[in-house]
């Protein structure tokens, strides 16, 4: 296949001058729905769980995946992955627990890993014994311990270092500055006391140091997971070690995939059968890589127009369907649905969405064809952190979701 465009593949791709997604004419779907509408490959996301599963193999350790459903909790994907029997499913709330728990996730196959639990939270969670929690403070260790004494737990590290996409501070979760995530070197024999005062065994070791690292940060991803390893020392009875999410895909042209053999070896060395830690689990647990590059957003032209010397393309949804461009500054490639048939040169087109506010750019001076009203734009990398994280800001939130 000639590709004329960096993220093209076999399953997203022009055919005729068409965009093909997941075997489907993208703006064939977009003109039998009224207004946003975002899609998702059920074919994508295994290749993606099956690629990933291939790289741990590449550990020499027993290994888990679990699928952090806060990046994309649609209830037929989530049905789906569940049916796939390639992973387990991460969660941060209990309203998480019961959407995994309905979608076919037994509690043995579910993690939780949150921030900020409260009791209430915590109540709810041990309901289902099966579960594990991953705990993120000495507080949360000692209610637990309050309510189950003699159970086991995973505690989450901070190891003060961390990376993430394009070294971005926002997408660093344990670096120089103090974040809110984990429990920190200088807290770590007080946490310790608080589990043996309640009995309570430390079967897993979990760390999350950052979002959306590619092959660039991982020397740096690499000092954390060294880092992180010196605290298995202290844990005798630790089964499992969790290396969180984090795991990147490329958002721009000059992005470079994750390269998934120094991943493995890294994993090997500090944790894997090269280490001195032999027996261990290793677990994961992304969102983003498995369900990203799986989905797209489609909005349609409402009005093109010249302003000074930029030419706008105005579509019918903004950052609030998909906000990590605005936020995290991980943006969605925009592509048009039809190319057209003259093969004209491209146009730098700044593509704004219908939120009343500034910073709703979907990107700018961005090589596009020529764009007429009622036209259609595919905003890859749509799958994650898309509509789990949209609003009804201006009440402009309605959209359709579908499952190819």
């Amino acid at each position: 296949m000639e590709k004329r465009f960096w993220w093209e593949r076999d399953d997203l791709c022009y055919v005729d001058g068409r965009l093909s997604f997941a075997g489907h004419d993208v703006s064939t779907l977009a003109q039998q729905t009224a207004g946003p509408l975002y899609l998702y490959s059920a074919d994508r996301i295994t290749a993606n769980l099956q690629r990933l599963t291939r790289a741990l193999e590449q550990t020499g350790s027993a290994h888990q995946i679990y699928y952090a459903m806060k990046a994309n909790r649609f209830e037929p994907l989530l049905d789906m992955v569940a049916r796939t029997g390639l992973c387990g499913v991460d969660i941060c709330s209990p309203g998480e627990l019961d959407r995994a728990l309905t979608s076919g996730f037994a509690p043995q196959q579910i993690s939780f890993t949150g921030t900020g639990v409260s009791n209430a939270d915590l109540d709810r969670l041990l309901q289902q014994p099966g579960v594990h929690i991953n705990c993120d403070s000495i507080g949360m260790i000692r209610r637990i311990g309050e309510r189950r004494p003699g159970s086991s737990i995973g505690i989450r590290v901070n190891p003060a270092m961390g990376t993430g996409y394009d070294e971005s501070e926002k997408l660093t979760y344990s670096g120089n500055g103090t974040t809110k995530f984990g429990i920190y070197r200088e807290q770590w024999d007080e946490a310790l006391a608080v589990a043996h005062k309640y009995g309570l065994t430390v079967d897993t070791l979990h760390f999350h140091v950052g979002c959306g690292y590619l092959s660039g940060q991982l020397g740096q991803w690499e000092r954390a997971v060294e880092a992180c390893a010196l605290f298995l020392k202290d844990l005798p009875d630790v089964t499992t070690v969790n290396i969180g999410g984090g795991l990147g895909l490329p958002h721009r042209a000059d992005d470079a995939p994750l390269d998934f053999d120094q991943w493995a070896d890294i994993l090997a060395r500090h944790i894997g059968n090269k280490s001195p830690y032999l027996g261990l689990t290793i677990a994961v647990e992304p969102g983003d890589f498995i369900v990203k590059d799986a989905g797209m957003l489609i909005l349609s032209v409402g009005d093109v127009e010249m302003k000074r010397d930029t030419l706008f393309a105005y579509v019918n949804g903004g950052f609030n369907l998909a906000p990590e461009p605005a936020f995290y500054d991980l943006p969605c490639e925009p592509a048009a649905c039809i190319l057209p048939a003259d093969n004209d040169p491209l146009v730098a087109v700044t593509i704004a969405g219908n939120i009343n506010e500034a910073l709703d750019i979907w990107a700018k001076d961005h090589p596009m064809p020529k764009l007429a009203e009622g036209d259609h734009i595919a905003f890859i990398n749509a799958g994650g952190y898309a509509s789990a994280m949209a609003s009804n800001h201006c009440m402009r939130g309605e959209a359709t979701e579908r499952l190819l």
